[in-house]
């Protein structure tokens, strides 16, 4: 299982690429899970402290797939969202 953390630089631009990348699945009701994707987390804007927002609009992915992301792949040493039993 492979567990991705993203940040891109709006929500448009991170679904654009999940689409693109056959993760989502765009049907005439609703967005679906691309075949072998578990999960995805829709993090959002992620608060920092009060009054600072982190860089970025976040998913977090589990997928069976390998998926290159290129820069929107993250290395997150304190994440605000864990899959169970996955690091």
């Amino acid at each position: 299982m492979n567990i991705y953390k993203l940040k891109y630089s709006d929500k448009e631009t991170a679904l654009a690429d999940l689409k693109a990348k056959g993760l989502y699945i765009e049907t005439e009701e609703s967005l679906v899970y691309g075949i072998g994707v578990h999960a995805i987390v829709e993090l959002g804007l992620i608060l920092l402290d009060e009054t600072t927002f982190v860089d970025g609009y976040h998913y977090d992915i589990m997928c069976e797939q390998d998926v290159d992301f290129g820069e929107n792949s993250l290395v997150v040493h304190n994440p605000k969202h864990g899959f169970l039993g996955y690091e």
